[in-house]
C-alpha cells in the first residue's frame, strides 16, 4: 500500500438501520446509517413489505391499472370487430346488402347494452 493516500480504518464503527437495530463493524467512515439490514429484509424475514420511496409504488400501480383497463378495451374492440366480421359473412354467403346487416345488428346491439348495465 503506498503512505498517506488512503482514508484511516476505524475498528468498531456503529451501524444502524431504520428499523432500529444496529451492530459493530468496521470502516474508513465513522458512522454508517443504512436503510434496509438483515432483520428486516423480506427475504431475511419473509414478509413481505412495500417501501415507498417518493411514490414509486403508487406509480406502478397506475401504470398496471392502466396497461389492464388497456387489454380489456383491446378484447372488447377485438370482440365486436370478430361479431362484424361474422354478420359481413353471413350476409355476403346469403346475398344481403352488407351495409345494411352490419347497421341491423349494430341496431340490435344497442338495444341489448341497456339491459346488460341493468342486470350487472
Amino acid at each position: 500500500m503506498k503512505a498517506e493516500i488512503h482514508p484511516p480504518y476505524v475498528q468498531n464503527v456503529p451501524v444502524r438501520c431504520s428499523c432500529g437495530n444496529s451492530w459493530l463493524t468496521g470502516s474508513t467512515k465513522a458512522e454508517i446509517r443504512t436503510d434496509i439490514c438483515s432483520k428486516c429484509h423480506p427475504f431475511y424475514t419473509g414478509e413481505q413489505r412495500i417501501i415507498d420511496t417518493a411514490g414509486q409504488v403508487e406509480r406502478f400501480m397506475k401504470r398496471l391499472e392502466q396497461k389492464q383497463n388497456m387489454e380489456t378495451m383491446t378484447r372488447q374492440t377485438q370482440s365486436v370487430r370478430e361479431a362484424e366480421e361474422s354478420v359481413i359473412r353471413r350476409a355476403r354467403a346469403r346475398g344481403d346488402n352488407v351495409e345494411e346487416a352490419l347497421a341491423a345488428a349494430r341496431q340490435k346491439q344497442e338495444m341489448a347494452e341497456p339491459e346488460a348495465e341493468v342486470s350487472a
